[in-house]
């Protein structure tokens, strides 16, 4: 299910650095992103450049994107945070997240027509600029149809009322991809 984006008192001043964040993204060299690990929701196309993961920094990338790394510190709670890419023809298949602690956001970056989302039985385009907001505990899938890459900040955060992450362990292949970054 997707959130009501104003009920997060974040959501403007990320918002408004968006040119900012993107610009950040399109300055960080190309073989700076890596496949994420779960090829089996996807094949091919889909990648990520990690600034936070389960709650610890990775400073040399945040070091990277001063502006970014500025805009995620005024977000309470976060514990994930990176810019994910998703070539033309992707399709990220049906699937439901693991961690039932958080909210996981996307921030429009680079949104060509032919993107979409569905979160349980909602479907909904990025939008340049814009923050979704959804429960990755609830079935979703993303595609790319258009001739372009698809760009996000995507980034997680403690849901209100929650004062630690509490989750089921990641899948083998996520928690070696995430240590490889510390």
């Amino acid at each position: 299910m997707f959130l009501d984006v104003r009920q997060f008192g974040f959501v403007n001043d990320l918002e408004a650095a968006w040119r900012e964040i993107r610009d950040e993204y399109l300055a960080l060299p190309e073989n700076s992103f890596e496949p994420w690990v779960q090829r089996e929701m996807y094949g091919e196309g889909w990648s990520v450049y990690g600034l936070y993961a389960f709650g610890r920094r990775i400073d040399a990338a945040l070091r990277a994107c001063p502006r970014t790394a500025s805009a995620l510190a005024g977000i309470a709670g976060l514990t994930t945070a990176g810019f994910s890419r998703l070539a033309p023809g992707t399709h990220i298949r049906p699937h439901v997240g693991w961690v039932r602690t958080v909210y996981r956001s996307h921030l429009g970056l680079v949104v060509p027509e032919g993107c979409g989302m569905r979160v349980g039985s909602e479907t909904r385009s990025w939008r340049e600029g814009r923050l979704l907001i959804f429960d990755d505990t609830v079935e979703h899938e993303s595609w790319n149809r258009a001739g372009q890459t698809r760009v996000v900040l995507l980034f997680d955060f403690l849901r209100p009322g929650v004062s630690s992450v509490m989750h089921d362990e990641p899948p083998a292949e996520v928690r070696d991809f995430v240590n490889k970054r510390r």
